[in-house]
């Protein structure tokens, strides 16, 4: 019985262990506190990852579905953060105006990527750019999951879903960055993916006020 209950701990240890978050803090981070006051957030970039594509689905159906959750995944990156702002030393960008700018310049999700960090930080106004990625893996349990996703933002069972956040300042200098994996069901909507993240992520936020 001990046995078992040793062996079934340490499981659940390695399994804690596997599933832990990845964080990265530059070593010029506690200086960036100076210069780092308004932070933008950018929208995610998301991408779903299937094998075959479900009959009735197109890779644009598929990709516009991308887009959608990239950018509600940053309004609620945004609200979580915003809510817990009295925490922080920094204050964020309202994203309308994040993206109302971005539209201006003429830059797309697919730019986003492409762009350096400077040069979005200039073009925002702001001191950084905290920026996200989210990789999910087999997200439709079924075909019609797919065309009802499009519809109603959930997808079915997630296998496996990947996120990471990361903050460059005007230097384009990677300042921290954050791992995330979960499995299970967490990535059947955006909602659930941007609460699994942000729930995790801004307890870790960096630039937190001193207590």
């Amino acid at each position: 019985m001990n046995f078992i209950k040793t062996s079934t701990a340490l499981l659940l240890l390695i399994c804690f262990a596997a599933c832990a978050p990845k964080i990265y803090k530059a070593d010029n981070f506690e200086s960036s506190k100076e210069t780092v006051k308004t932070v933008a957030i950018l929208p995610f970039s998301v991408a779903i990852t299937n094998r075959k594509l479900p009959k009735g689905t197109t890779a644009a159906m598929l990709r516009d579905t991308e887009v959608k959750t990239g950018y509600e995944i940053q309004n609620r990156a945004y609200s979580w953060l915003l809510q817990r702002s009295k925490n922080y030393t920094v204050s964020f960008q309202d994203v309308d105006r994040t993206n109302a700018l971005l539209k201006a310049a003429n830059i797309s999700m697919d730019d986003l990527s492409l762009k350096d960090k400077a040069e979005l930080c200039k073009i925002l106004q702001v001191d950084a750019v905290l920026s996200g990625k989210a990789t999910m893996s087999k997200p439709m349990s079924e075909g019609a999951a797919v065309a009802l996703g499009l519809l109603v933002g959930a997808w079915g069972a997630t296998n496996q879903t990947t996120t990471s956040l990361t903050i460059h300042d005007t230097s384009s200098s990677l300042l921290w960055k954050y791992d995330y994996n979960a499995s299970g069901s967490v990535g059947s909507s955006p909602e659930n993916l941007a609460n699994a993240l942000m729930r995790n992520a801004s307890k870790k936020f960096p630039y937190k006020t001193s207590k």
